[in-house]
């Protein structure tokens, strides 16, 4: 059985259909990328599969359960952990703060104050330090470790590298080589289409909120993204 199973999901706002009937399966352990131009519906697919957006059609399945309409906060309990375009810290509280919030609504696992400051070693010399005195780099590594304080199966990552300097990318992506390393199950948004081919198991591109290009990360080729990207050639690879 699959982790999640996503059944010809619609969302949008208002009139605007910003997801128009996909479907996906995710096993446990895998990484998948999301690629799309501004406007394609992957902020929104995330949204919905974490319960931050309300579902218009279609239907979620989470580890063989129903979570179509299950409100946010229970799919955080039942494992699911979305880290958001902007990180969104609370930006008066100190690191550990922020860390120790997260866990109130999360599950029982691996994860807590010491297992995730030991994964990502550059947030403990922070821990004491307000939110919003961190780099681009360290606050995104932060709210990373924030979702993983849920003990999630499944973490959502939107935008991971946006407007981070070189460095910081190289960072949060050792960052996440620590999860891969512990089996944790992953979708993530990402604009360095490089980088999501190397890191993730399988692409998925989006265009006007519909998926019109999926493979393994290793059989499709640049080109082939890309012109699915711009709606160049929407029969280039497998579906």
């Amino acid at each position: 059985m699959s982790l999640l199973e996503v059944d010809r999901l619609e969302a949008g706002y208002g009139l605007l259909q910003a997801v128009r009937g996909i479907s996906l399966t995710l096993d446990e352990g895998e990484r998948v990328a999301l690629v799309g131009a501004n406007g394609a519906g992957k902020t929104t697919l995330l949204r919905s599969i974490a319960g931050a957006h309300p579902v218009a059609g279609g239907s979620l399945h989470f580890d063989g359960i129903d979570v179509t309409h299950v409100p946010a906060h229970r799919r955080v309990r039942q494992g699911i952990a979305l880290v958001p375009e902007g990180r969104r810290l609370f930006p008066d509280l100190t690191v550990e703060e922020n860390l120790q919030v997260a866990a109130t609504g999360g599950r029982p696992g691996q994860w807590n104050l010491r297992t995730v400051l030991d994964a990502f070693p550059i947030l403990g010399p922070l821990r004491r330090q307000r939110a919003s005195t961190l780099s681009g780099g360290q606050q995104q590594t932060a709210a990373i470790a924030r979702a993983l304080m849920t003990n999630p199966r499944l973490l959502l990552l939107d935008e991971v590298s946006l407007g981070l300097a070189p460095v910081a990318v190289e960072t949060v992506y050792d960052s996440l080589g620590q999860l891969t390393a512990a089996g944790t199950t992953m979708i993530l948004v990402e604009q360095d289409l490089t980088r999501a081919l190397a890191f993730t198991d399988r692409v998925l591109c989006l265009l006007e909120g519909q998926v019109v290009l999926e493979g393994q990360a290793g059989s499709v080729t640049r080109e082939q993204v890309t012109a699915a990207y711009f709606g160049l050639d929407q029969k280039a690879g497998p579906r």
